[in-house]
């Protein structure tokens, strides 16, 4: 048991990556609060699902528009230098959201303009982060690293909504907004301290024209990283809208209010730092587990839609917590380790795009089916995509081990 979970935390033994490990986990935790205060202001303000599903697609549109060229621009660049970039500036509409509302000016407009704000650089901050991971810990650790994000993920998604709904039942949404803007300086501190000698940077792509649609015709000539992709595209845009379907689930479903919003937010969370755990003692990746990973959440989704109390729901968003995390880290460390180095930045901002970027197409229309029927017909719609990846990808993987047999 003590050796699985120190298999868990193997990768913590590289200076670099603890030091980015502790400076995420403070940083999200802030990002997350920020997250939960801003969509409880729009709700509050307009008492509106479909406005909610816009303030979420409105802080990931960028990533949606912008995350290939903030893909080419992490391949251009020292990645840690861009990360300093990118921190410093989420600074400012963390600064921004805490004036208006401090001020008591907010109004919905303003909101959105925020989270738009934050998701511009986090168009370029994402992929960029996603591509550095490896150049922290090297291909052999890469699967427990990948996994342990998704534990300061999943971390940060229980420490900042439990302590922005214990803020906001007592005091305010403000004080959530201010410490956001202060977390950014952890992050900072962090990428600071670490030693460039021991990064295993790549060399930097050649300024060429036509480089992204390079990165595009080479996904496409390359199934074990498109199938990957068109799963993850169909999960995220059908399946991981939690952030619009939480609170209205929450509030409408279960007459709830902050605390039960922080409730099933921490329960998916702590579900999800179990299956990363897991995960990352394993360290293994593959099409089972990528198959495996969609199957559960399909399932668990489904289940969770049935759900007709609070107590009941908690239990299953833990379980579905687990499966999302095993579904979405499978995928991630897969690409890393099958990519060209030189082409990370790329390949891991498409991933970000369909992980991500999707979120602007589906968080709409989770908001509108939310609000036009019930929440629980999110988590039905999530249910149907996760079961429907699953049988993608046994169909896809069988046809692609036949290929390899046929060429050998």
């Amino acid at each position: 048991m003590r050796y699985h979970l120190r298999r868990s935390f193997n990768s913590l033994e590289v200076p670099n990556y603890r030091r980015y490990f502790a400076g995420q986990l403070i940083s999200l935790s802030g990002t997350w609060m920020q997250t939960v205060a801003a969509v409880w202001v729009v709700l509050s303000l307009t008492d509106s699902g479909i406005l909610v599903g816009l303030t979420t697609a409105l802080q990931f549109l960028p990533m949606l528009l912008f995350g290939a060229w903030g893909g080419l621009i992490a391949d251009r660049m020292s990645k840690r230098r861009l990360l300093l970039i990118t921190q410093t500036l989420m600074v400012i509409p963390a600064v921004g959201l805490l004036t208006v509302t401090a001020t008591g000016v907010v109004v919905p407009w303003m909101v959105f303009l925020g989270v738009f704000l934050m998701g511009l650089v986090n168009a370029v901050d994402n992929p960029t982060r996603q591509s550095f991971v490896i150049e922290m810990v090297g291909p052999d650790r890469v699967v427990n690293a990948v996994s342990l994000n998704s534990v300061i993920v999943q971390a940060a998604r229980i420490v900042g909504p439990a302590v922005a709904g214990i803020l906001i039942a007592t005091v305010g949404v403000v004080p959530c907004f201010a410490i956001n803007a202060l977390t950014f300086v952890a992050m900072i501190l962090a990428l600071l301290g670490m030693d460039p000698k021991r990064l295993q940077e790549p060399p930097v792509a050649a300024r060429e024209r036509g480089a992204i649609r390079a990165g595009l015709r080479y996904v496409a000539r390359t199934p074990e990283l498109a199938v990957p992709l068109a799963l993850m595209a169909l999960v995220g845009t059908l399946g991981f809208n939690f952030q619009v379907v939480l609170p209205l689930l929450a509030k409408f479903s279960f007459d709830g209010g902050a605390m039960a919003y922080g409730a099933l937010v921490s329960a998916m969370a702590v579900g999800s730092i179990a299956g990363a755990l897991i995960n990352g003692a394993h360290g293994r990746t593959g099409p089972r587990l990528i198959a495996g990973g969609a199957l559960a959440f399909g399932v668990s989704a489904l289940l969770a839609a049935a759900m007709p109390t609070l107590a009941l729901e908690i239990p299953l968003l833990v379980v579905l917590g687990g499966a999302a995390v095993t579904f979405a880290a499978t995928i991630n460390s897969s690409l890393q380790l099958l990519v060209e180095p030189e082409m990370r930045g790329r390949v891991m901002a498409l991933y970000s795009v369909v992980f991500l970027g999707s979120t602007p197409i589906g968080a709409p229309l989770v908001g509108w089916l939310s609000q036009a029927y019930d929440p629980r017909a999110a988590l039905l719609l999530a249910g149907v995509a996760g079961v429907s990846a699953a049988w993608a990808a046994h169909i896809s993987f069988a046809r692609l081990r036949e290929r390899a047999l046929v060429a050998a």
